[in-house]
Parts: structure tokens; C-alpha cells; sequence
């Protein structure tokens, strides 16, 4: 029984891999990037995508502020802080509902 050899067993969610050194991977790199300077911004590993895990996260965007006819939203650019993070939390949640309805009815 898998009780009597293994110390810890973790889950990285419900599918079926190949192999277990996949599974290994994914588990190195999201400790990993916990350590101090692994990531360019020390606050990445804060606000990220399941910072709140009854939404989805609102879409990213980066430079340039145009691509291949694809434009940044002007609210992203303007430079008001407490729009922006309106317009994310209205996106996360437009994004969960299109989704994952099934993450939070409440917030929904």
C-alpha cells in the first residue's frame, strides 16, 4: 500500500501524465519560484492567477501597446490605478463566468 513506502503524496491536479518526472517538474518549478529572486519581481509570486481561487484571471497584456491590429484596453494605459483594478476584477469575473462557472457561484 502506497501508506507504508511514501512519506508525502501530493496532488497537481485530475489528468493522466506519461511519466512521473513531469509531475516532478511541475512540483520543482512551483516551489522554486517561491525563492527569493527567482522571479524578476518579488511580488509575482503574490498576485498571481489564483491569488483568488474562485476566479479566473483577467487578461495580460504587454509590450507593444499594439500587435498585429490587437490594441492594450485605453484603461490600461491611462494610468488611474483604482480603474485598472476595476476593469481587472470585472474582467476576472466576465472570464469565470465564460469559463469556469463552477469556481464560485457567489462571486459570480
Amino acid at each position: 500500500m502506497i501508506e507504508e513506502l511514501v512519506d508525502l503524496e501530493l496532488s497537481i491536479g485530475d489528468y493522466i501524465l506519461t511519466n512521473g518526472a513531469i509531475a516532478a517538474t511541475i512540483v520543482v518549478d512551483a516551489v522554486v519560484r517561491l525563492l527569493p529572486q527567482v522571479l524578476g519581481n518579488n511580488q509575482s509570486c503574490v498576485e498571481e492567477s489564483f491569488t483568488n481561487p474562485n476566479l479566473l484571471e483577467a487578461p495580460a497584456y504587454t509590450k507593444p501597446a499594439e500587435f498585429r491590429g490587437l490594441k492594450v484596453p485605453d484603461i490600461l494605459l491611462g494610468g488611474n490605478h483604482a480603474k485598472i483594478e476595476l476593469w481587472r476584477k470585472e474582467q476576472a469575473l466576465k472570464r469565470t463566468q465564460e469559463n469556469r462557472p463552477d469556481l464560485n457561484k457567489d462571486e459570480l
